[in-house]
């Protein structure tokens, strides 16, 4: 019984966030006394991932894995986990990740806990620490099932370094176009950005900004700091900002170590999609707005005022 980890990769370029999968799936192995594998699909990485905990690897290649799609994806990683007896598979709880998961669940006939952000108690059956009602609560989920899919919470685990090099397995699935049941027409990708999913440090803005002509005061900290930038629902249905970067319950979840809000009132939408944010530093005009009580740090200021100056300084501080 192996512990089977998606190592998902972007145009070759492993995701950080594999890497602390990987480093999960390897202690999870370890308490389990078995092997760890990790298995990547497409164009991988250049990294060998023994280093990160894997005793082994694998790579599914071809055309029909250049577009990323969770049905071929799901059989080829279920195939694979057949061959290896595999009955744990780990994913990072990305886009791809919680497509992959469920499907692959069904076919495995296992069961699946997502937003894991602790370390799995093997001591006595199965039992792992997740997040619920939006980040508000901690559950301790107890497994009885052989097979178990868990999706770990980006930022939520720490990446290991080991002095080793992982066994390259050379196996093949039978995975063909009629396993997808849809087709990639286009792609369309963010460049020069730092992702928004895999950063540490956001800056974040809101109404406050007063509209998107100001968007280089959050710009300027977040080039500064080399961080990621993203806005309240409010700020994205008025397109001043992109999709994209909309951090909250109906947007993207973040678990950065540092998240900077500037002119955003605090919302618990917004705080849904935050709170767990090792550290959290609001910037607002009002010292009554409810996001003072989630914050670790709170400057009752002005934005305009506010943003350069840190910018100033930090930039002051690298030079």
């Amino acid at each position: 019984m192996a512990v089977l980890v998606y190592a998902e990769s972007d145009n070759g370029n492993y995701k950080k966030s594999s890497f602390e999968a990987i480093s999960y799936g390897r202690d999870l192995a370890d308490q389990l006394s078995t092997t760890c594998i990790a298995i990547s699909i497409g164009n991988k990485g250049s990294e060998n991932l023994g280093q990160y905990g894997a005793h082994q690897e694998v790579n599914i290649n071809g055309d029909l894995y250049q577009s990323f799609n969770p049905n071929v994806h799901a059989k080829a990683i279920s195939e694979i986990a057949n061959q290896c007896d595999c009955q744990i598979i780990v994913f990072s709880q990305t886009y791809s990740g919680k497509s992959i998961a469920p499907i692959l669940a069904v076919k495995q006939d296992s069961a699946i806990v997502t937003g894991v952000i602790g370390l799995a108690d093997t001591s006595g059956g199965f039992k792992v620490k997740t997040t619920a009602f939006s980040n508000k609560a901690v559950a301790h989920v107890q497994v009885n099932q052989t097979k178990k899919t868990l999706t770990i919470i980006p930022n939520s685990y720490q990446i290991n370094s080991y002095d080793q090099t992982a066994e390259v397995l050379q196996l093949e699935v039978n995975v063909s176009e009629n396993d997808a049941n849809t087709k990639i027409v286009k792609t369309q990708k963010e460049t020069g950005k730092v992702a928004l999913t895999e950063a540490e440090l956001v800056i974040s803005a809101g109404r406050g900004l007063k509209g998107a002509e100001n968007w280089n005061l959050v710009e300027d900290l977040a080039d500064a700091l080399g961080a990621a930038t993203a806005c309240s629902k409010p700020v994205s249905d008025m397109e001043w900002r992109p999709h994209s970067e909309h951090v909250g319950q109906t947007g993207i979840t973040i678990k950065p170590n540092l998240y900077i809000a500037a002119g955003i009132s605090g919302a618990i939408q917004h705080l849904a999609g935050v709170s767990s944010s090792k550290v959290i530093c609001v910037i607002n005009t009002d010292p009554e707005a409810p996001f003072f009580k989630a914050a670790d740090y709170g400057i009752v200021g002005d934005a305009f005022d506010i943003l350069p100056r840190l910018t100033k300084r930090i930039n002051e501080l690298k030079s």
